[in-house]
């Protein structure tokens, strides 16, 4: 099974191409600062290193944040255009867990997957990692205040991981490696319908909604 995975839940996207559980090539791109979308190209150059074309592709994987709103659409865009194209199902998964196994071999025990949110706040969720390498969710992602990391990571006996963490590490797509089982019991998400969960409102529908007094008409996806 060939995989193409990409993740852009921060303001740096990656990407990584997968023959079975092996990572046979990835990619990073900045999603920040730059005049030009980059993430794509990052996409086309995986698969090229790869040697395969996006018709050799079995399925994608999609980080589904939370995260930086705008690089979660650009993501989300990408994985969908792709999946429609080949007629190849796509899959989503946590960009939490994909910060626990980014290196592809996670390690055994309890982790609590820590990313900053702004504002005082963090998206954390908790993952369970047996001496197999099987993973579990143990605690759904969430957002909280950031002085209440220590105290949820202590309740679960759990190390934190991301970025400045105990663990420091950022998210990277070559993490479904060892995210298979969660992927296949989710199942592939329907094309028309699937968003990322951003884990809060993006700062302008905040805005908009404040200043109106209602819901964004479209509905928006916090």
């Amino acid at each position: 099974m060939i995989t193409l995975a990409l993740d852009a839940s921060t303001y740096t996207g990656t990407v990584a191409v997968l023959r079975g559980l092996e990572v046979v090539a990835d990619a990073n791109a900045a999603m920040r600062g730059r005049d030009t979308e980059a993430l794509m190209p990052a996409v086309a150059a995986a698969l090229t290193s790869a040697g395969v074309s996006t018709r050799d592709l079995d399925r994608v994987v999609c980080g589904s944040g939370p995260g930086s709103f705008t690089s979660l659409r650009i993501a989300a865009s990408i994985a969908k255009g792709i999946s429609f194209a080949v007629g190849c199902p796509l899959f989503a998964i946590s960009s939490l867990a994909l910060i626990v196994t980014a290196d592809g071999e996670p390690r055994a025990g309890r982790n609590l997957a820590v990313l900053d949110a702004l504002r005082g706040d963090a998206y954390v969720g908790g993952y369970s990692i047996s001496v197999n390498g099987d993973v579990e969710v143990v605690l759904p992602e969430q957002l909280v205040p950031q002085a209440e990391v220590p105290r949820l990571a202590e309740s679960l006996g759990a190390v934190t991981v991301g970025p400045g963490q105990a663990i420091d590490r950022m998210p990277h797509a070559r993490g479904v490696r060892a995210l298979g089982a969660l992927i296949e019991a989710s199942g592939p998400v329907e094309l028309g319908s699937w968003e990322p969960h951003y884990g809060r409102k993006a700062e302008a529908q905040a805005r908009w909604e404040a200043t109106h007094g209602q819901p964004l008409p479209s509905g928006g996806n916090a």
